[in-house]
């Protein structure tokens, strides 16, 4: 399969920290909102069914389900996924959630969803490209797949690495490979390879000193994709 047994440990250790908002999962946490509402402005979010990709504890998952789509969240850490699960019983959503490869899902499920997420995933895979190909065999012609992952270069290296790991203690040491890091230009050519068409790329940053985190032009370190399916 393609997954990295180190990363599923990594995140296996962690889970039972996944709705804790001062945690390890504090940016996610942060970061939400940005996300729901990039995908929300581009593909809609109500009512429609939508696969959440590496979904975790389901923080993503959660939020889309808040805004009325049908959800459907995939991920191999067994505890992050039953960490997902009982968080429904707290906040009264339902999400489906699937311990699954998402290249198995592909085949089982093609053409079946109107929007795929893949966030903060890409890096953790040995083959993104391959997570690319499943996430596009999945969705509906004209739907939308969304990326979110981790640029290429010295500024991503020295800020989502050496930064948030090691200086301001944001993430556990660790938590990112710079040598899995993608650059936008590649996750384009996956993308166009597999027939999803890149229709916005936009930039995520953090302020250290507001402490507040914003969509803006600047991808040179945490970057989001919104793609598009031909009909």
């Amino acid at each position: 399969m393609n997954v990295d047994d180190g990363e599923i440990a990594k995140f296996s250790a962690l889970a039972h920290k996944w709705w804790d908002k001062t945690s390890e999962f504090k940016p996610l946490h942060e970061i939400n909102p940005l996300r729901i509402g990039f995908i929300d402005q581009h593909a809609g979010i109500s009512g429609l069914k939508i696969l959440d990709v590496g979904c975790g504890g389901g923080i993503l998952s959660e939020g889309l389900a808040e805004r009325g789509a049908e959800v459907t969240g995939i991920d191999l850490a067994e505890k992050s996924l039953k960490v997902a699960q009982l968080h429904l019983f707290e906040s009264g959503l339902k999400v489906d959630y699937r311990k699954v490869p998402v290249e198995e899902l592909a085949a089982a499920e093609p053409e079946s969803y109107d929007v795929v997420t893949c966030m903060e995933m890409l890096e953790h895979v040995p083959s993104p490209a391959s997570i690319v190909e499943a996430c596009a065999r999945l969705v509906k012609p004209g739907g939308w797949v969304f990326f979110s992952t981790l640029n290429r270069n010295a500024k991503a290296y020295m800020l989502a690495v050496v930064g948030a790991e090691y200086v301001l203690n944001m993430l556990p040491r660790g938590t990112h490979d710079y040598d899995k890091f993608i650059k936008p230009s590649e996750l384009a050519r996956m993308t166009r390879t597999v027939g999803l068409d890149t229709v916005a790329l936009t930039g995520m940053t953090f302020n250290p000193l507001t402490q507040v985190y914003k969509l803006t032009d600047d991808t040179d370190v945490n970057y989001i994709v919104a793609t598009r399916k031909g009909l």
